[in-house]
């Protein structure tokens, strides 16, 4: 666990696959106010965002995320295999219908062989531990490793190995660690969200529906319990998305690479009033 430290500023950047787009409007956002991190907590895309900002904590960083975001890495080298070939890795793996690898070697072009004792600013993310069943926080090592770890998205992607323990998505465990920020001594917490602890569930309707839906009751649960429970020192923000279609939680939304541009702009204009009207 971190020390704490008096008056510190966390950004937490939440899990949500492809939504987490809106994680780099924001991101401009704070960074055009002059708001600073001292500490970034991340979980699944989360991680990737914040690993990078962790690296380079200043608005040069925006243009390098808007670059991967509106890559193929994100969506086509990734989750854009055909359908023949993911029933084949399926069978073959009995895990996921996807390679990790092109993901693997875009973070590490972006982050190299950097540990988390090289990064400018203190950077966690979360991953759910297979073996021990836990929540599992990375603050040491290799940050590429940690970050696959955190982003291993279930029947998706493999569960990545990290000194021969396996891990699983941190959003299973911790998707918007807004509690573990007030563990570590923030007084100011940024909660970068991407939208759907706000979107209305519906009661599922086919079986594909069923997890996805009882996810995001575990998930909805934690975090709004968590921001109830802030002691009353402890500043809270939760940034707005700028909205997104209903078609965002969709079965197939994590592979829609299309409204990555209009997800970024519209959480950059809805978080730069809401900064500039609360700050």
């Amino acid at each position: 666990m971190t020390e704490p430290t008096a008056g510190e500023t966390a950004f937490v950047l939440g899990g949500g696959g492809l939504l987490g787009a809106v994680e780099v409007g924001m991101l401009k956002a704070l960074f055009e106010a002059d708001v600073r991190p001292d500490l970034i907590l991340g979980t699944s895309v989360g991680a990737l965002n914040g690993a990078l900002v962790a690296a380079d904590p200043g608005p040069g960083v925006i243009e390098r995320l808007v670059g991967l975001w509106q890559s193929a890495v994100t969506t086509r080298d990734v989750y854009g295999e055909g359908a023949v070939r993911q029933v084949r890795r399926a069978v073959r793996t009995g895990t996921h219908l996807h390679s990790s690898e092109p993901l693997r070697q875009r973070l590490a072009q972006e982050l190299g062989d950097l540990s988390f004792v090289e990064l400018a600013v203190p950077f966690q993310c979360c991953a759910a531990s297979i073996e021990r069943a836990a929540e599992h926080w990375f603050t040491t090592g290799r940050v590429v490793d940690a970050v696959m770890a955190s982003a291993a998205v279930p029947g998706l992607l493999s569960p990545a190995e990290v000194d021969g323990e396996h891990y699983l998505d941190g959003g299973i465990v911790n998707s918007v660690p807004v509690g573990r920020a007030v563990e570590c001594g923030a007084t100011r917490v940024f909660v970068l969200q991407v939208g759907r602890v706000d979107r209305p569930l519906r009661p599922p309707r086919r079986p594909w529906e069923v997890a996805r839906v009882s996810f995001e009751i575990a998930r909805r649960h934690r975090f709004h319990r968590e921001m109830a429970a802030l002691p009353p020192h402890v500043e809270a923000h939760v940034l707005p998305t700028g909205g997104g279609p209903a078609k965002d939680d969709s079965l197939l939304a994590y592979r829609d690479l299309k409204a990555v541009t209009r997800r970024i702009d519209a959480a950059y204009d809805a978080s730069s009033v809401y900064l500039r009207e609360r700050l």
